[in-house]
């Protein structure tokens, strides 16, 4: 079976690409398919550990079987900001 998969972020600068076709055995799963990408591009293998997959728009699991035709991206999380939010302190009016 053939699936298209996109890369985000770092994987795409990595793979040098954003889109790769990978040809997979007919019962494959995410979890099939993020380890043959380590084999066919071994500059991203590390960063597909941390990737979240996506198939058409939806998160899905390691063990979400795929079929023909599917569309896979691999997103990277972005965690960031300025910590917890607190309420501010306000002074009591005079």
């Amino acid at each position: 079976m053939h699936v298209q998969v996109r890369f985000g972020g770092g994987l795409a600068t990595a793979a040098g690409t954003s889109r790769l076709g990978v040809e997979l055995p007919h019962d494959a799963t995410v979890a099939t398919l993020i380890e043959r990408l380590g084999e066919l591009e071994p500059a991203i293998a590390a960063g597909l550990e941390a990737a979240l997959p996506v198939v058409h728009g939806v998160h899905a699991m390691s063990d979400q079987r795929l079929v023909d035709g599917d569309e896979v991206a691999l997103l990277i999380p972005v965690a960031g900001g300025a910590g917890p939010i607190r309420p501010a302190r306000r002074k009591p009016w005079p």
